[in-house]
């Protein structure tokens, strides 16, 4: 009986074994946090960094990343082991729809950085393999604030990039923590500098603070007046400086955007010299789409450059200034500039965008309305041309992508 023991004992060693050369077992288990609408923001806010992936067990995509962000989170892990540093998470779209909803989730999986509970505008759109997934994640870890040793190292910054410079008493204050914070949420957007003790004294006259430099070398700095213990305060004050609410578009800031962001854009073709209907873009976005910073990119180009998405909408720089969405797969045309001057008018454009009222219309017609019973519509479908940077949206053979008809989103 003791033999046979014995003999069973190897003989599961030898198995365990044999499949873990075949790489059929795992030698630890996955940490994954599985959120729900009763855990995802305690979950997610005491994180300093979270990757979550959003998926649909129907998905053959989301099936395929299941073992490769698994492994990944496990050699995270090994490094980073507090769950206050780094959290691997999932959300079953299916299963807690509105969560998915909330995060805008049109595609399966997504994978989504949250910084202290703020999701980034930038998904992750590397590779998706378990090395790029765990060299992501380090990359994060790496700490955004160049230390300053001298006052002069704070007079050459790189005057082309948006500085925001913090000088410090200490490291070990509440202030240097909160705009530490503040530093890795918009670390993508602004380069980050602090001076401590008496490398920093002479800016410190009213004690800590921080200070933006604005890309040129004539363009006088600006001050932070607020308490720098407020996070709150000090992060609305950078994003401010650092996220201009619309942005230039070229051909090679909208290839980064695209393929970073995943966000559809909100585009002001207009001629370079036309500085009027800028403004009048930026006042309106500002006024009717701020709470919609974190679903579509707003964006001005200048007509002549982009003379051939214009042709896609049949338009010509003569046609500016001219408003259009383009969500990657087909490019819709705001009905008129002038239309600006309707309250709500532009925000109803996004609006439509997201419930799928543009798409819905492009293949069936206008929806119905309260129109006198017997009378016809005169509107029929529409027809939107294809989009113009289709070709630096992620890779249709990375998704599942939410629609009817997938070729037709």
């Amino acid at each position: 009986m003791k033999l046979l023991a014995i003999s069973v004992f190897l003989d599961i060693r030898f198995i365990s074994v044999l499949l873990l050369v075949m790489g059929l077992s795992s030698p630890g288990k996955a940490e994954i946090v599985h959120l729900d609408s009763g855990n995802i923001d305690e979950v997610l806010n005491n994180a300093g960094v979270a990757l979550v992936n959003f998926y649909a067990d129907w998905c053959r995509f989301s099936q395929m990343l299941h073992p490769i962000f698994e492994e990944a989170s496990n050699i995270v892990r090994e490094e980073f082991p507090s769950t206050h540093q780094v959290v691997f998470a999932r959300v079953d779209c299916d299963q807690h729809s509105d969560i998915a909803q909330r995060y805008r989730i049109n595609k399966y999986p997504t994978l989504k950085l949250f910084r202290n509970g703020m999701m980034m505008k930038r998904e992750y759109r590397g590779q998706r393999s378990v090395v790029a997934i765990a060299d992501f994640i380090r990359q994060q870890q790496v700490d955004p604030v160049k230390e300053l040793l001298t006052m002069e190292e704070a007079n050459t910054v790189d005057r082309s990039k948006r500085n925001i410079i913090g000088y410090f008493e200490t490291k070990d204050s509440d202030n240097y923590h909160a705009y530490e914070k503040v530093a890795n949420i918009l670390r993508d957007d602004c380069t980050f500098s602090a001076a401590f003790g008496p490398a920093s004294e002479s800016e410190r006259v009213g004690g800590d603070n921080m200070i933006y430099k604005p890309v040129g070398e004539n363009v006088p700095d600006m001050v932070y007046l607020g308490s720098l213990a407020s996070f709150d305060l000090a992060y609305a004050w950078a994003q401010d400086k650092c996220v201009p609410l619309v942005r230039e578009i070229t051909f090679e800031n909208g290839e980064v955007g695209s393929r970073r962001e995943g966000l559809p854009f909100l585009i002001l073709f207009h001629i370079n010299d036309d500085t009027e209907s800028l403004e009048k873009f930026q006042q309106e976005v500002a006024r009717q789409l701020i709470s919609e910073k974190g679903t579509i990119n707003f964006l001005h180009a200048d007509c002549e450059k982009f003379r051939h998405p214009l042709l896609h909408i049949q338009k010509s720089p003569t046609d500016c200034p001219v408003i259009a969405i383009d969500s990657f797969r087909h490019m819709y045309v705001f009905p008129d500039f002038k239309d600006l001057n309707i309250p709500g008018k532009l925000k109803q454009f996004v609006l439509d965008l997201h419930s799928g009222k543009l798409h819905r219309e492009f293949h069936h017609g206008p929806d119905p309305t309260n129109s006198t019973p017997g009378q016809e519509e005169s509107e029929v479908a529409s027809s939107p041309p294809k989009s113009s940077f289709q070709k630096l949206a992620p890779s249709e053979t990375r998704y599942t992508i939410l629609s009817r008809d997938r070729d037709e989103l």
